[in-house]
């Protein structure tokens, strides 16, 4: 074989692989393009979902609570499935908490000047509220000093309690808007009563009927925690636990059980003659 056709041969070998090389370079390209997009896509959004948190935390440190729940909101709107989801969640419903109980006007709330003859427990009555709540949001540290001609802000929307046995959820409502979720105990074997009931009497630190006698608040024996919402049928309640352990679980004897600190919370919202409805 003369000297010219091998570096014929060469030149076409050469060919073959400089273009062997280059295909190849185009298909992994190519078969690349979408991974290297969609990563390019998540880390993006990543990075809006954090500007986002900045903002909304920039707004609540300098109290423009409104703004910074707007902000928490569109999170949840924008990023579904955000792998931050349930904490944005828990804060926003925090939020809307602060926001009830701070001076701040909003649309479920009026002001009302103090009449000659007013009470903070008859105005409460007379706006279906809480006197915790009014005194919270106006800052005031004594019920029995009110001042004539001041003017108060007053929740004004209807509070109601749904209770998911299924989930062991309560979910606490200003008229159809939710406030918060909380995680309940139930009764064993599903035997918490469904349907639709009345707070019938709050009380602070309860003590324990039982059949063996009355249990006092500061023994160690009584299960009720601090606070006790009583319902509408005989016996059943919502009310807080020693036992926080259990709560999440079918594990009471048909009462709704919650950490104190949450009932304690709830408690101060919620007036007596609100519905708590229940469903399996």
């Amino acid at each position: 074989m003369n000297k010219k056709v091998l570096l014929a041969i060469a030149s076409i070998l050469a060919l073959s692989v400089i273009l062997l090389v280059v295909s190849r370079a185009i298909i992994m390209k190519r078969s690349g393009a979408p991974q290297v997009a969609g990563a390019m896509k998540a880390a993006d959004a990543s990075k809006e979902e954090a500007e986002l948190f900045n903002v909304a935390s920039k707004y609540a440190q300098s109290g423009d609570l409104l703004s910074a729940k707007d902000t928490y909101r569109k999170i949840l709107e924008k990023f579904p499935g955000s792998a931050n989801t349930e904490k944005v969640q828990r804060t926003l419903e925090d939020m809307n908490i602060l926001i009830m109980a701070s001076a701040i006007p909003t649309p479920d709330s009026v002001s009302y000047e103090v009449q000659k003859g007013d009470t903070l427990s008859k105005i409460a009555n007379k706006f279906s509220t809480t006197q915790d709540l009014i005194m919270r949001s106006n800052g005031l540290k004594n019920a029995a000093i009110v001042p004539l001609g001041r003017k108060l802000k007053i929740h004004n929307e209807k509070m109601s309690i749904v209770i998911d046995k299924s989930m062991n959820i309560l979910t606490l409502k200003s008229g159809d808007g939710i406030v918060k979720t909380y995680k309940v105990a139930t009764g064993i074997n599903n035997c918490t009563p469904v349907g639709s009931f009345k707070i019938i009497n709050k009380i602070v630190n309860p003590p324990w009927y039982t059949a063996a006698g009355v249990i006092p608040p500061d023994s160690p024996k009584n299960i009720l925690g601090s606070r006790w919402l009583g319902l509408s049928v005989q016996g059943y309640g919502i009310h807080g636990t020693t036992e926080p352990e259990s709560i999440g679980s079918q594990a009471t004897s048909g009462c709704i059980r919650m950490r104190n600190a949450e009932v304690e919370e709830l408690y101060a919202l919620v007036p007596q003659g609100s519905e708590v409805v229940i469903v399996d």
